[in-house]
Order: structure tokens, then C-alpha cells, then sequence
């Protein structure tokens, strides 16, 4: 089974830390540029442009020019493959589980199992 390409690595590096899921979450409206996000966090400009840098590169958002400013996008498909590998790997999970809980039924006197009638 395929669940990934192999610059997936990235986009959950760049989901590791808050700030970024942060800022993703805030330019799904891309309506915000670098400027008007960075006055979000208690950090400076030059540090939230890096968070941005770095979620730019994992293409999980894009910077487009309107005017003076640098708007800031979330790529809705990039974010979707992100969304189908773990769907894939809970699907995995589950069946695991699910066979797991054949196995437990299946032995006799483990709970939640019926003793069979002597």
C-alpha cells in the first residue's frame, strides 16, 4: 500500500509545531497577509515570516503579491493529501483493531466472551 510521496515528511514537519497549524488555519479565508498574521503572535515579524517560509516550502501554503502586500493562502490540495494519508493509515488501524477484537471473541472465557453452557 502507497500512503505517501516522498515530500510528505515535510508538510507533517511543518505540522509539528502550532504556530504553523496556526497560521494554515488562518489563510484557508486568504484574506490575511505576512504582516496582519505576524500581529497574531507574541513573537516578532521576522519569526513568524520564518514559520511561513517553512510551511511555504512543505507547499502547504503560497504567498501571492495584491498590491503592497503578500497574501497568504493555504493550498486546499496539498492539505487534502496530507488529510487522505491518515485517512489511509486510520483505516489500517481500524481493521487492525477490528481483527484484534475477532481474535479476543474468538478464545473462550477472555471478557467479554460467553463461557460456552457444560
Amino acid at each position: 500500500m502507497r500512503v505517501a510521496s516522498p515530500d510528505i515528511d515535510r508538510v507533517f514537519a511543518a505540522f509539528a509545531d502550532h504556530t504553523r497549524r496556526d497560521i494554515v488555519r488562518r489563510a484557508i479565508s486568504g484574506k490575511e497577509g505576512v504582516l496582519e498574521l505576524a500581529s497574531h503572535y507574541p513573537m516578532s515579524f521576522a519569526a513568524v515570516q520564518k514559520h511561513v517560509a517553512v510551511l511555504e516550502r512543505a507547499g502547504l501554503i503560497t504567498k501571492q503579491r495584491v498590491g503592497r502586500r503578500k497574501v497568504v493562502r493555504t493550498n486546499m490540495d496539498r492539505l487534502f493529501v496530507a488529510r487522505r494519508l491518515l485517512d489511509q493509515y486510520e483505516e489500517v488501524w481500524r481493521a487492525r483493531i477490528d481483527r484484534i477484537n475477532e481474535l479476543i471473541a474468538e478464545r473462550p472465557g477472555t471478557i467479554g466472551t460467553k463461557e460456552p453452557d457444560r
